[in-house]
């Protein structure tokens, strides 16, 4: 089956695949340019990526829109997403059955993107 960019967002909205998605408030599914070259894939949301489903908000938002500005780019030019779409309580280091569960739609997010280069943001996405 070919998805297709509204088809998983769709199945993140609903997935139960793992505990996370009891506690969450908001899935978080990734943002950008759907026709990026770049392609930056985070650990999981934090608390405030949780209440408003956008990834990469408050204070580590701010520090990656002024590392893009310092290169020269901008959020409309990239594509950024996390491993995980829930947030793990405390800001804990994902499980690794969380990781397979939402492995699915990092998969598929990159099948769409074709990105030529991935920027893995710390340890966990590395």
């Amino acid at each position: 089956m070919q998805y297709t960019w509204n088809d998983i967002e769709r199945h993140i909205a609903v997935c139960t695949s793992c505990p996370l998605s009891r506690s969450r408030h908001c899935p978080v599914m990734g943002r950008g340019n759907y026709h990026a070259d770049i392609m930056f894939i985070a650990e999981a949301p934090g608390a405030q990526e949780d209440q408003q489903g956008i990834p990469f908000v408050g204070s580590s938002g701010e520090i990656l829109d002024s590392l893009l500005q310092d290169c020269g780019l901008t959020r409309e030019e990239i594509y950024i997403t996390n491993i995980l779409k829930c947030h793990p309580p405390g800001n804990r280091e994902p499980k690794e059955e969380e990781k397979e569960a939402c492995f699915p739609y990092l998969k598929y997010e990159t099948f769409l993107l074709k990105p030529k280069i991935i920027v893995c943001l710390g340890r966990v996405a590395a």
